[in-house]
């Protein structure tokens, strides 16, 4: 029987407290609050897209600003993820997928190379979507890679409305995440690294 990966955690700074729980092998099930509401779509997305089963309460100084919840719901939620994958033994580590909604293109890929790098485009230029800060996504997408010790590029291609865009961008940044963690019966014991470590 396949060992169902899961990771819990609790993060706490004198600006946040965080709580994650995620199982991979999931069924797309979610309860999220961290306060700022279009966030929490966007987690759901990931959570519904992904497959994966997400807990995640964030309380936050948002009477500052939203800055310190989002970067921390980030790094929280990627240092999840690096938990579940353990020695990442036998997973596909590298996933991309390319999402259209309506009229919006979005592009994504992850490698949980054992390097934290980011590189984000949304091509939003207003400064709220929804209730959130739109500069931030590119905070939260940063923080993920640096607590998941992960190279993140996301993009948008092309596209007219700013909530299509930025919901594609998490969409297919679900679907890169799921093909990232895939286990792969023929790689079962095999780290996916040349240089024999993560």
């Amino acid at each position: 029987m396949k060992k169902v990966r899961r990771a819990m955690l609790d993060r706490t700074t004198k600006e946040t407290s965080v709580r994650v729980r995620l199982t991979l092998e999931g069924k797309g099930r979610y309860r999220i609050g961290t306060g700022i509401r279009f966030l929490d779509h966007m987690l759901e997305l990931l959570a519904h897209h992904g497959a994966f089963d997400l807990e995640l309460a964030a309380r936050g100084d948002l009477d500052v600003d939203q800055h310190h919840t989002v970067e921390d719901v980030g790094i929280t939620l990627g240092q999840a993820f690096a938990q579940a994958l353990g020695s990442k033994r036998g997973i596909l580590r590298a996933g991309y997928f390319l999402m259209p909604m309506d009229e919006t293109l979005a592009l994504a890929a992850v490698d949980f190379s054992g390097r934290s790098a980011s590189v984000v485009k949304t091509s939003v230029r207003v400064r709220f979507v929804g209730d959130l800060q739109s500069e931030l996504v590119d905070d939260f997408f940063e923080g993920f890679a640096r607590g998941a010790q992960a190279n993140v590029h996301a993009r948008i291609l092309y596209g007219r409305s700013n909530h299509h865009k930025l919901e594609a961008l998490f969409k297919a940044f679900a679907r890169a995440l799921r093909a990232a963690c895939w286990q792969d019966k023929q790689m079962r014991d095999l780290l996916p690294s040349t240089k024999g470590r993560l």
